[in-house]
């Protein structure tokens, strides 16, 4: 009786949590937003368009990523569980931004491209193989 109910109010904790978690991600997406729409215009204000487009790359990956996040959430909510296939594409969206940015800023060498495309592609084949071998729902 005393488990059924602590268990009871640790799953409504981990549901206000996640609900708050989930919120606090949306409202950050919608600024996220409002703020690479409203800097559109420095692709053209910025001294060199390529600071610009930096700074919009940046944004529009970041919010890549919060849609991700957002995504992982909405799946544990569905299925009380995270997947481990969601989590890399997570990880793989935040890798790509990393790496875009470090090759906006120039300060990667031939080899730093190269490892980084290499674990890039490995995370991919990680999510290849993960779809491959998944559970079958139902």
């Amino acid at each position: 009786m005393f488990q059924e109910t602590i268990s009871k109010l640790y799953k409504q904790f981990v549901r206000l949590a996640f609900n708050i978690t989930i919120i606090t991600l949306i409202i950050g997406l919608f600024v996220g937003i409002f703020r690479t729409v409203s800097e559109l215009g420095l692709t053209i204000t910025e001294a060199t368009v390529r600071l610009g487009f930096k700074e919009l790359v940046t944004n529009v990956l970041s919010l890549i990523i919060v849609l991700e996040l957002i995504r992982a959430f909405i799946e544990f909510f569905e299925h009380e569980r995270v997947r481990v296939a969601i989590l890399l594409e997570v990880l793989i969206a935040f890798l790509i931004r990393e790496f875009m940015l470090h090759l906006f800023e120039g300060k990667l060498s031939g080899m730093d491209v190269f490892f980084w495309s290499l674990g890039i592609v490995a995370l991919v084949g990680a999510r290849a193989i993960g779809l491959f071998y998944s559970v079958p729902k139902g």
